[in-house]
């Protein structure tokens, strides 16, 4: 049973999942309609092409699960998102995107960029990063919201433990990477604007 609640809340955490309603939750406040279905397509492009990405490795036999949790595997990944997100940061900021969204896209890159500068001594968990990072995010919505993503970015961690994913030291610098990105990300708001 607990196996089961692990699975669900690891693909509830994911990344792709967390990093958008980071982003799309509080910018919900100011946002018009045609910008908020702008931003949603915008990530729901991103995912599917890192779903796509990732299937055909494992389709051409570099992968074994779309999971990349071998560590050749999370280099290749870490390698395809960097400039990804950096090119989805600099796309945004080319359509006049609310700064918030470039901003914390730019922090969301520095989260690939951590992961592969520690991989040498951990396999940072990119689920609670991004999980960290989104608590991080929704502070605009009041701290009783950021305590309730605080305590799903403690389930998550929890879920990738249980599910032998990662072994402690990842998840600490996981959320010390999200964590980090999120202060970087409303650090760098007031830089580029309203």
């Amino acid at each position: 049973m607990s196996h089961a609640i692990a699975r669900t809340l690891s693909i509830l955490g994911h990344p792709l999942l967390a990093l958008p309603l980071g982003i799309l939750l509080p910018t919900l406040r100011g946002a018009t309609s045609a910008d908020t279905l702008a931003i949603a397509a915008g990530f729901a492009g991103f995912a599917l092409a890192v779903m796509l990405w990732s299937a055909y490795q494992v389709r051409r036999g570099r992968w074994m699960h779309v999971d990349a949790s071998r560590i050749d595997e999370r280099r290749a990944l870490n390698r395809f998102l960097l400039p990804a997100i950096l090119a989805g940061s600099t796309l945004a900021w080319l359509l006049s995107a609310p700064p918030r969204v470039v901003a914390t896209l730019a922090a969301a890159a520095g989260i690939v960029l951590a992961a592969m500068l520690t991989a040498r001594w951990c396999k940072l968990s990119l689920h609670v990063a991004f999980a960290a990072f989104a608590a991080g995010l929704l502070w605009p919505l009041g701290w009783a919201t950021v305590l309730v993503a605080a305590a799903c970015t403690v389930a998550i961690a929890w879920s990738r433990l249980r599910l032998a994913r990662h072994a402690p030291i990842d998840l600490a610098t996981g959320a010390a990477a999200g964590t980090l990105a999120a202060i970087a990300a409303w650090g760098l708001v007031p830089r580029m604007g309203t």
